[in-house]
């Protein structure tokens, strides 16, 4: 009866040390503030946040310019999202993890009627999940804010996401990042 008890109080001991590993890990560009304001960052070539390294996924082959992401606010919230600065030559964002995800979910606002496509690959560069929006929301009224809605991508090892979708002139904001590490690893 006592091993029987014992062993319980053990599984559930692992269970809730396994699902305290589990928890999210959530990056929200909340610290580029500090920088928006010197107006040192605006664009930048990458952004690291947590462990998690956000660039371009290829250089621009349009033009000459240096590939760059650019901080956006959400005028409503005041809340900064991560975007493709080339406005011309829209080119999808990608955040490395620094250790191997289970889970993403990216909270995004856009252009009215942008499409969005988010992309999970794993270490060899295979797309293992993929979610997509035929049309971001808009909003309803004039008055009303853009609408912010979210895509989840997972995966057994996802090693870095991509998300695109805008065409020339549009946009596509990432707002928040919501990752799950496999291992437990949090940053």
């Amino acid at each position: 009866m006592i091993r029987a008890a014992t062993a319980q109080l053990l599984l559930l001991s692992f269970a809730a040390a396994y699902a305290a590993y589990a928890e999210e890990v959530v990056v929200d560009f909340e610290n580029a503030v500090p920088l928006l304001a010197d107006r040192k960052a605006n664009r930048v070539p990458r952004w690291e946040e947590k462990g998690v390294v956000f660039t371009l996924a290829h250089e621009p082959q349009q033009t000459k310019g240096k590939g760059m992401l650019m901080f956006f606010t959400h005028l409503a919230t005041g809340h900064k999202g991560i975007v493709c600065a080339m406005a011309t030559e829209p080119i999808p964002v990608r955040a490395t993890f620094p250790k191997p995800v289970s889970s993403v979910t990216i909270s995004f606002w856009g252009s009215t009627g942008t499409p969005a496509l988010l992309e999970a690959f794993d270490a060899e560069g295979k797309v293992v999940d993929r979610a997509s929006l035929e049309s971001a929301p808009g909003r309803k009224a004039p008055g009303e804010p853009v609408p912010i809605f979210t895509m989840t991508v997972k995966g057994s090892s996802i090693a870095y996401i991509q998300f695109s979708g805008p065409r020339e002139g549009e946009y596509l904001a990432a707002d928040e990042v919501r990752f799950t590490p496999v291992d437990g690893d949090r940053n």
